[in-house]
């Protein structure tokens, strides 16, 4: 994950999750106003774990987020392509800040600590667990938007025209996901084969 999933630190079975490359320098007046109840262990974060290890997958959208991609955002329009509904890109500002002020801020720590030094090993897999807590309570933070913003349509119909649509919206500009077409077609292929009869997360 030098950048999202570029490595992938197991604990208890879990891999660490991307982020975004966006600048998390100006810190809230205010703590963030995270809601009371989470749900970490969620069906999206279930689906990125298992997506995340198809063929091009890893690669596309480390490739992506370098562009300034959220991989947060793709595993969101991806999941609710798969169960028949369309990404909107509507995200709730909590998700924007805590993807920007903790996850980004952990992970630019973390790569700040030179791996080549042996003394800063134990410190350095610290941050990277509190970087992997952070990711999955990213998630867990945009599945409740899913949740609230991205009602499931069910129609399953066109579902490779969905999950090209979806894949777009979750582009930073329209010009981007123009220009990502090939990257963005080999997820859509991943993705369809999850939807061809894999079993879904």
């Amino acid at each position: 994950m030098n950048s999202f999933y570029q490595r992938i630190v197991v604990r208890e079975g879990l891999v660490v999750m991307p982020g975004s490359p966006q600048s998390h320098t100006e810190i809230p007046a205010e703590n963030l106003k995270i809601p009371e109840q989470l749900e970490p262990d969620n069906p999206l974060w279930r689906f990125a774990l298992i997506f995340w290890q198809k063929p091009g997958v890893q690669e596309s959208c480390l490739a992506l987020q370098t562009q300034g991609w959220s991989v947060t955002r793709i595993l969101c329009a991806a999941w609710l392509a798969l169960n028949g509904g369309r990404y909107t890109g509507t995200e709730d500002a909590t998700l924007t800040e805590w993807r920007n002020h903790v996850t980004g801020a952990l992970r630019t720590v973390r790569k700040l600590l030179p791996k080549a030094s042996a003394d800063l090993n134990n410190l350095r897999s610290g941050v990277a667990g509190l970087e992997l807590d952070a990711e999955r309570i990213e998630l867990a933070l945009a599945w409740q938007t899913l949740m609230t913003n991205n009602p499931k349509t069910g129609d399953m119909h066109g579902r490779e025209q969905l999950i090209h649509a979806n894949l777009e919206a979750a582009a930073p500009t329209t010009a981007q996901a123009r220009s990502a077409e090939p990257l963005l077609n080999t997820l859509a292929s991943a993705l369809a084969d999850v939807s061809k009869g894999e079993p879904q997360p």
